[in-house]
């Protein structure tokens, strides 16, 4: 991952000034440039290690002003990116040089209860999107922090809390607006352009502008058992060899997400997060042997808000830190997959974390060609997070990541998932697609053929 610029910056607007200033006239929405007040603002991403000088950053509020927008970019033929929430690790929607159209502002949700249905723009957060729905009683899988946009989560796939029992966000996923290559609005569903919204679920930005999303919605909340266990480290080999054993067992109501932790006096820890998407009652009864093993030297799982739960990481994973992980697929957590894991984290940097999210369940059972999200056989996302705030200290949290990540790698699928992927090569995007991939390139050739959505975890089109 590069975590400076060195890029020089290209003065679209000295080249096109009248051209610059038309299209910012006709936007409801804000047109940044260098020069203006605000712009370090506006480029910044939420991994603060990703430091990109776009040309010109364009807020559009509505999908007419993000055709608008493409046609500018289009007729000039000036490289672009797409930022939603703005939380890829790779910083992929910013871009040295290039115009970010940017639809962070396009917020607005209705919510139907009576049909269980949310239409969403890419604007929104996770965290405002399930207040609306938790309005209702209602919710869908929507990632881990609440500062994460829909958009990219869904179109990369989208794990949560509910996706063992609901499945990914992409799973529930009933239609999407999206601008194309060509400048149009197109509707997509099962129905509608079909291939095209197979590849949006799953296939990342590579297909156009989504401007908005349609999600199935369930019952949920507002209250669910949650929260975490903690083993000290000495007793951490065999904790997580009971834990192997209780997750791969786990019913689809139970996710069981894990990590190695070092807590802020210095000792490390194994922590498991648990999450019941049913009766508290029910999940008393069955979080109660993992509860009584140990004993855990913490245990503070209780009732919790949804909400609260979906808010939970948002202090670790604050907005403007510096961040660098590389990930992988576990079909299971064996003993080798257990020591290599401790002995990667034993000389980890104190703020950093090896992550088990816990998959499986629902996500398992629905075939590979459903939709271009294709690793549904693994039972973890394992990766080491690299969390640091000192630039000076970039190297060292940057090679404990991936020499980590390395050491893991003898126990991995092979695949990985597309939201956390970093700058890592074509052969890593192929990875993430694997049989799928050849679907993908050709519906990229038919939908974007010049590759104009390229500045993502890119898949190239099919010649």
């Amino acid at each position: 991952m590069s975590v400076a610029s060195t890029a020089p910056l290209p003065e679209v607007h000295a080249a096109d000034a009248s051209g610059v200033e038309s299209l910012r006239s006709r936007l409801t929405g804000q047109l940044v440039l260098p020069d203006d007040p605000g712009y370090d603002a506006s480029r910044s991403v939420w991994n603060g290690a990703v430091d990109r000088k776009p040309a010109m950053i364009v807020y559009c509020e509505s999908a007419a002003e993000v055709i608008e927008t493409l046609q500018f970019i289009r007729s000039r033929n000036l490289p672009s990116s797409v930022r939603a929430g703005g939380h890829n690790i790779a910083g992929c929607s910013v871009r040295d040089g290039g115009v970010v159209i940017d639809v962070s502002r396009m917020k607005r949700i209705e919510v139907d209860p009576a049909r269980r249905v949310a239409r969403a723009e890419a604007g929104l957060t996770l965290g405002e999107f399930d207040r609306a729905t938790q309005a209702h009683g209602l919710a869908t899988t929507m990632g881990v922090n609440s500062d994460t946009g829909v958009a990219g989560l869904t179109l990369g796939g989208g794990f949560g809390k509910l996706a063992r029992k609901y499945g990914l966000a992409c799973d529930n996923l009933i239609a999407a607006d999206i601008v194309t290559a060509d400048g149009r609005l197109r509707r997509t569903s099962a129905t509608e352009e079909p291939g095209l919204f197979w590849a949006l679920r799953g296939g990342g930005g590579n297909f156009g502008i989504v401007t908005s999303f349609e999600y199935r919605l369930h019952a949920v909340g507002p209250t669910l058992l949650a929260g975490s266990l903690a083993y000290g480290f000495a007793q951490a080999r065999e904790a997580m060899r009971f834990y192997a054993n209780f997750a791969r067992q786990a019913p689809d109501e139970l996710s069981l997400d894990a990590a190695l932790a070092t807590a802020p006096t210095g000792e490390r820890s194994f922590r498991v997060s648990a999450c019941y998407a049913g009766p508290v009652e029910e999940g008393e009864r069955i979080l109660e042997p993992l509860r009584q093993f140990g004993p855990p030297a913490e245990d503070a799982i209780r009732p919790i808000p949804y909400l609260e739960i979906q808010s939970g990481n948002d202090e670790t994973f604050a907005r403007g830190k510096r961040y660098y992980w590389k990930a992988q697929f576990l079909r299971d957590l064996t003993d080798g997959a257990i020591d290599g894991l401790l002995d990667a984290y034993a000389t980890a940097p104190a703020t950093s974390l090896l992550v088990l999210q816990h998959l499986g369940g629902a996500i398992a059972r629905a075939p590979k060609a459903e939709t271009a999200y294709v690793n549904r056989d693994a039972l973890y996302d394992c990766f080491p997070i690299a969390i640091w705030e000192d630039p000076s200290q970039d190297r060292t949290n940057i090679e404990w990541a991936r020499g980590a990540w390395n050491a893991i790698r003898p126990f991995s699928t092979g695949g990985v998932y597309v939201n956390n992927l970093g700058d890592e090569g074509d052969d890593r995007v192929r990875a993430a697609y694997g049989e799928n991939y050849p679907r993908l390139q050709a519906l990229k050739r038919q939908y974007d053929p010049a590759n104009v959505f390229r500045s993502n975890q890119n898949v190239a089109p099919a010649r």
